[in-house]
């Protein structure tokens, strides 16, 4: 098990206070890193989120706030930041700007909001979140600014995972895992499917309760808000902790054969019981361009889009990372995300999008990216 992340949030009320809030809030984030690593842990990123920034850069012209953002992002170039992380937009007209926050900037993360269980969908948010992952995919390299933009629903502040992360009110940190080896463990000595459920959850309790005993720690040492840990299992890009590898060593077929759903149901119903401080999705992830076996299941044709959306029905995350082909029209990336909402809303559960269309790229061809973050994939038909 690794940490994928540790996240502070941070309130800004005004442009001007933003140098002090990441020159302290980067400065924690090392100090827990090296805790945490002296206490064994591998931490694979450190980040920043603050509350919308409709809030701190309200009132002012859309060349204005990208030029703010800009300043941003070198303030935390200086410092050593790689991960930052703006909020998120919830009017047309600030999602409409998202596309030009993301082609101006290379590291500062943001989303819009789809809707709630108070709103409920607010329909032309989901059309502008619609309009934005289309012009982000045209206006950056490969479509590539895309990982740094999701369109969610019901999600609320605190959680560490990004593009979706935003902050509430009190400055605090969050820890999200990345522990597909911990669910792949279960797996390999749990004897039969009925007994799979019990090994989890004593190998997520034993190892999580740990972490939150040195996340409380630092809570203390630093007189900082500890929030909870994300049990989400998250991906991985190496083949033992791969999340597809992971239930295909319980027996029953592939990533996408029938049982994956019941899986996928079984594993999230586990998550949600761990025995500590839990925020965020604290469910399943399943991004298909950030785990090894995913991606290639995915190039077998063992699962579609229609898949993932049945899955969601019962795990955490989402879409997460779905290539799209790149003359997607804009009304089809629309009705995605809408089935991604109404079905948030309709189960009480945060849920999230983050959909690449790769420009001159169509289904069945294989996606050309180079990042750390991503394997490559055959782009999905959604036709």
């Amino acid at each position: 098990m690794k940490i994928r992340t540790i996240t502070i949030g941070f309130s800004l009320s005004s442009f001007k206070d933003a140098e002090a809030g990441i020159k302290f809030a980067a400065n924690f984030n090392q100090e827990a890193k090296l805790f945490l690593e002296s206490n064994g842990y591998e931490v694979q990123t450190t980040r920043i989120a603050t509350n919308s920034w409709q809030e701190y850069l309200g009132g002012v012209s859309p060349d204005q706030v990208i030029k703010e953002i800009q300043k941003i992002e070198d303030i935390c170039k200086d410092l050593g930041v790689s991960f930052f992380n703006i909020g998120y937009a919830d009017t047309y007209e600030n999602i409409a700007l998202i596309p030009k926050i993301i082609s101006n900037s290379s590291i500062i993360f943001c989303s819009s909001k789809m809707g709630d269980n108070v709103e409920g969908l607010i329909f032309e948010n989901i059309k502008a979140s619609a309009m934005a992952i289309k012009d982000i995919a045209e206006e950056t390299p490969g479509g590539y600014g895309n990982f740094r933009f999701c369109a969610w629903a019901n999600c609320p502040a605190g959680v560490p995972f990004f593009p979706v992360s935003y902050h509430g009110k009190i400055l605090s940190f969050s820890v999200g895992l990345e522990c597909g080896d911990l669910a792949r463990e279960a797996f390999l000595i749990s004897p039969t499917f009925e007994e799979t459920e019990k090994f989890l959850l004593e190998i997520f309790t034993e190892n999580l309760k740990k972490v939150e005993v040195i996340c409380w720690e630092i809570s203390k040492n630093f007189n900082i808000k500890f929030t909870g840990i994300d049990s989400s299992l998250a991906p991985a890009l190496d083949r033992n902790s791969s999340i597809a590898y992971s239930y295909e060593s319980l027996g029953l077929g592939k990533f996408g054969s029938p049982g994956t759903l019941a899986i996928s149901a079984m594993i999230t119903k586990v998550l949600k019981k761990v025995p500590v401080s839990l925020c965020g999705y604290s469910g399943l992830m399943l991004p298909v361009c950030e785990d090894l076996g995913l991606a290639e299941r995915a190039n077998e044709g063992c699962y579609n889009l229609t898949n993932l959306l049945l899955y969601s029905a019962v795990c955490g995350c989402g879409l997460d990372t779905v290539p799209l082909p790149g003359d997607i029209s804009i009304e089809k990336l629309q009705a995605i995300l809408l089935d991604v909402a109404s079905l948030a809303i309709k189960l009480d559960k945060p849920l999230s999008a983050r959909l690449f269309p790769i420009p001159g790229k169509k289904a069945g061809e294989m996606t050309a990216f180079d990042s750390p973050y991503l394997v490559n994939c055959k782009i999905f038909n959604i036709d």
